[in-house]
């Protein structure tokens, strides 16, 4: 799939987004969640924060596909994930 940069608002915590684009003149919809996980939150008992996005990502709903891991800071890291189609 072809990548499109698209700007949104200032992340905060979860946000739904939704994108309808015309692709040769047929109307397609998709379907995007940013989440916040925060590196002291995390669900799996790790130092490595390479190891907890691996399993954060491996335990999320089976609904969506990882789209694309954020920058990440001291406190936090920005995952995208893409609601698959069916």
């Amino acid at each position: 799939m072809s990548i499109i940069g698209i700007e949104i608002p200032r992340l905060s915590e979860d946000q739904d987004i939704s994108v309808e684009v015309k692709i040769n003149g047929i109307k397609k919809q998709y379907n995007y969640r940013v989440e916040i996980f925060y590196w002291e939150e995390c669900p799996f008992p790790t130092a490595d924060r390479v190891e907890c996005i691996k399993n954060l990502v491996a335990s999320y709903d089976d609904a969506w596909d990882l789209a694309h891991i954020g920058i990440p800071t001291d406190e936090y890291i920005p995952i995208t994930f893409r609601r698959k189609r069916v």
